[in-house]
């Protein structure tokens, strides 16, 4: 699932298909949200990423087009009950979300009680059999070991992504080492989605470099300008 194309000789339309275009910060307005639509209407984004309130408002803005909503769930901290965020995810569903977004509870993943990490991706990926979940990791926060087992118990509970970084922890967002790390541990099989940080078309093309293969940004529209259109 890693990129198979060049990233130097990507083109916009194949760099915007790979772009999750963000709206998260829990002061964003109808108005952001509205605005952020447009962003991914104009320029053909992929897919577009909101708190779950909006999801929708995303999908109705964005009817009659190729792009598809993402539901964050149990954002930012990953702390809701295992059964509040599978149900968050069934809600987002029903409003029109074709991805969900959970945040791994990374306490408990340090903790090292890893099959209690395990029920909690096991519970939201049943509870949706039919959408991708990617699982954010909040890489910074944990150390290269820490990584590795959360990677294997993404895999194993059959989601179809890892993700870094949710982009509000403080320790920072997606690195490129850790974009590397995580394709290393989860193969070539399962997506990886650098998160967090990603703001110009250098970061862009260093995550994808590393062996991203799908992007969560609020910066969409400069790194795109920045791409000339081939």
């Amino acid at each position: 699932m890693a990129n198979d194309r060049c990233v130097n000789a990507m083109t916009r339309a194949e760099l915007a298909r790979l772009l999750d275009h963000s709206v998260l910060k829990p002061e964003a307005t109808e108005r952001d949200i509205r605005e952020g639509a447009d962003v991914v209407r104009s320029w053909r984004i992929g897919f577009y990423c909101v708190q779950p309130c909006w999801v929708k408002l995303a999908a109705e803005m964005l009817a009659g087009t190729d792009a598809c909503i993402v539901s964050v769930v149990g954002f930012p901290h990953g702390c809701d009950r295992s059964d509040v965020k599978a149900q968050a995810a069934l809600l987002a569903v029903d409003d029109g979300a074709r991805e969900i977004d959970m945040v791994m509870n990374f306490g408990t993943l340090k903790g090292g009680d890893d099959a209690r990490v395990a029920a909690d991706v096991d519970i939201v990926v049943r509870a949706v059999p039919r959408i991708p979940v990617k699982v954010i990791l909040e890489t910074t926060a944990l150390t290269d070991g820490e990584k590795q087992r959360a990677c294997r118990i993404v895999v194993d509970a059959g989601a179809r992504f890892v993700k870094t970084s949710t982009g509000f922890h403080p320790s920072g967002g997606a690195t490129v080492a850790d974009v590397r790390l995580l394709r290393a541990a989860v193969g070539e099989t399962i997506g990886v989605k650098a998160s967090g940080g990603i703001r110009t078309l250098a970061d862009a093309r260093a995550m994808l470099d590393a062996g991203a293969n799908r992007l969560g940004t609020s910066a969409s529209a400069a790194i795109l300008g920045a791409l000339a259109d081939r």
